[in-house]
């Protein structure tokens, strides 16, 4: 299974930048990149941090789909 995510979607509604949003969530800029390349399995308080700051539910925000 393959983590599929909307940050970069939802970063970009809100005019964000991938440094804004670390800041935000306390983490570097390249966790964010790997998050929205799909590299990086987020804790679940990591999920929960960019969900709030972002204002979407977890849910909204990542995705698990089957390999091909």
């Amino acid at each position: 299974m393959a983590l599929v995510t909307r940050i970069k979607e939802y970063r970009a509604k809100y005019d964000m930048t991938q440094e804004d949003l670390a800041n935000l969530v306390g983490v570097r800029r390249e966790t964010i990149i790997h998050l929205e390349k799909g590299k990086y399995n987020p804790s679940l308080k990591l999920s929960y941090d960019v969900a709030k700051a972002l204002k979407v539910s977890i849910d909204e925000l990542f995705d698990f789909v089957e390999d091909n």
